[in-house]
């Protein structure tokens, strides 16, 4: 179990990682984009796929550097968030405006961006508590397995793990049955080669974050004997 001291970063890093995550999933959940790749061609994606994966590299240098039972925590406060925001969006947007024209075309913007269905909140939602909690697990597995070594190899194999089950979860629950099957996967795997792309790009700033905050908090936590229960609270 983690020791019982303070971090100088430790809360920074927290807050960075839910304001990345109500972000992605506020602001880019509502945008879907078309672009054309090299030797891919055409490519749709939600906009939000160009951040989220910031959360995901969050969560990796939490469970390196903190450990397992600490990150933990932060993905609760995540989960969290996210509940609160579904709820606020479901309340505001379901106020009835006043009967002007400017309030009524203002009202339909607000739903278009922010009325999402019950599926895709709860798709989002169940998705990132799941894909997070597997990415942390084999995180921290894996550098006990290697004994410190390989970081490159320990935050893309979790991502691997982590956003399979992320993609996979919520395009299932939140558009199964009504996009066609094809389809549904095509995105499933686009999203899913996206986020891990992301993951390998960025792996030179995760070994700089990762040297920083080690060297800062003295800290370079193993989780030999974690309880790895999700529901548990206590780091």
């Amino acid at each position: 179990m983690p020791s019982a001291r303070s971090y100088r970063y430790y809360d920074f890093v927290m807050a960075a990682f839910v304001c990345v995550l109500l972000c992605a999933n506020l602001i880019g959940a509502a945008k879907v984009t078309e672009i054309n790749l090299p030797l891919i061609g055409s490519v749709t994606f939600a906009a939000g796929v160009l951040f989220f994966p910031i959360s995901y590299l969050f969560g990796d240098v939490l469970t390196e550097v903190y450990g397992y039972g600490r990150d933990r925590r932060v993905i609760w406060a995540g989960f969290g968030a996210l509940v609160f925001a579904a709820v606020m969006s479901a309340v505001v947007v379901g106020l009835p405006p006043p009967a002007d024209a400017f309030n009524s075309a203002y009202q339909s913007h607000l739903e278009g961006v922010f009325g999402n269905t019950p599926r895709i909140v709860a798709g989002s939602v169940i998705a990132f508590w799941c894909g997070s909690f597997v990415n942390s697990y084999v995180m921290a597995r894996m550098k006990v397995w290697m004994q410190g070594r390989h970081l490159w190899m320990r935050t893309i194999g979790s991502t691997l793990c982590g956003e399979l089950v992320d993609s996979g979860l919520f395009y299932v629950i939140a558009f199964g049955g009504i996009w066609p099957q094809e389809q549904l996967i095509k995105v499933i795997i686009a999203q899913y080669a996206l986020k891990t792309a992301w993951e390998v790009l960025m792996t030179p700033v995760t070994y700089r974050v990762v040297a920083f905050l080690k060297r800062q908090e003295q800290e370079d936590y193993y989780d030999r004997d974690t309880h790895f229960n999700p529901f548990r609270l206590k780091p």
